[in-house]
């Protein structure tokens, strides 16, 4: 699933699309099945958190990714690269030679609705970890709102902080020097929020996300996705278990999510 780095630079692509006219739209979701956009402007693309919106005159069309969605862009009239069928939303704004055409393919949300509704929309999310005006201390106060909750647990869910998926919160968790398990009473949540901000802020322009200052194939991270390899730091074999969590920002419910550890490092804190 893209993390809040991933669509930001998603919404970077697609500022192409403001101040052009759509030509033809075509949504292929019952619900909003009967939306036209045709003849509206795009006024707007921006992200929230794991959330990317589009605005056409005063209609928002509100995607989420998830697991496999994708956005492509084609000339009008060329063949897709990917199966028709997968197709949820299609866009065709007006561009000289030929038309533009975006396809929103297995887009596991789409939403649309009026401009006025926006801010009630997103009313659920916590604080976007990167807003340039990032509220921390609103963060922070979320992140302990549930003290016996584990840090892990809160680091995903949307509504504490928006943005924050399972890579980066294997990263910053190993950074922070905790086990994702401890509970949010036994951390220090200004400081792991800070590692959050500093490197998800770091990667936010990059095509490669390095957490470990090394953009080398295969040394990026320090433990996401390493089970049963060494730690960088102490040798220890890094361990691979799981964690219940939420990602209450995407209509997902409760998730079951791998976490990555190294046991020396991130000793888990006995109960």
């Amino acid at each position: 699933m893209p993390e809040g780095d991933s669509v930001l630079q998603l919404s970077r692509r697609l500022q192409f699309m403001t101040g052009r006219e759509v030509t033809g739209c075509s949504v292929r979701v019952p619900q909003h099945a009967t939306v036209d956009l045709t003849g509206t402007i795009c006024e707007r693309v921006w992200p929230y958190g794991k959330h990317l919106f589009m605005q056409f005159d005063q209609i928002i069309v509100h995607t989420h990714l998830k697991m496999e969605g994708t956005w492509a862009i084609h000339y009008a009239g060329e063949r897709w690269r990917k199966p028709g069928h997968s197709a949820r939303i299609v866009v065709q704004l007006a561009h000289s030679p030929r038309d533009i055409e975006l396809v929103g393919h297995w887009l596991g949300f789409v939403d649309i609705f009026h401009a006025d509704q926006y801010y009630g929309r997103i009313a659920h999310l916590g604080p976007d970890i990167l807003d340039p005006d990032w509220d921390r201390e609103e963060a922070a106060r979320r992140v302990r709102a549930r003290p016996q909750r584990s840090i892990g647990t809160a680091l995903l869910d949307q509504t504490v902080v928006a943005g924050i998926g399972n890579e980066y919160r294997a990263e910053v968790c190993f950074l922070a020097g905790i086990h994702p398990a401890t509970p949010v009473a036994e951390v220090d949540v200004e400081h792991v929020l800070d590692i959050s901000r500093r490197i998800m802020w770091a990667n936010r322009n990059s095509p490669i996300r390095v957490t470990t200052g090394v953009r080398r194939a295969g040394e990026t991270t320090y433990v996401f996705g390493r089970n049963r390899k060494r730690c960088r730091r102490c040798g220890t074999m890094i361990q691979k278990d799981s964690l219940g969590g939420v990602d209450r920002g995407g209509d997902e419910g409760e998730l079951e999510r791998i976490i990555w550890f190294c046991p020396h490092c991130q000793p888990k804190v006995k109960q």
